[in-house]
């Protein structure tokens, strides 16, 4: 018997969930957001702007 192999994902497979792109991806808490959508989005989701 062979033990299935699974494929590790590492690297950029996964990119922006809003606009796809695949660098400077914000994993934090689960956003998988760009660190420019999440620019846009971030009063939205919560976080506050600071001067």
């Amino acid at each position: 018997m062979r033990i299935k192999e699974r494929k590790k994902m590492y690297g950029r497979k996964i990119g922006c969930e809003q606009c796809g792109r695949k660098r400077g991806i914000i994993r934090r808490y689960g956003l998988h957001l760009c660190r420019q959508c999440f620019r846009d989005k971030a009063e939205e989701l919560g976080f506050k702007k600071y001067d």
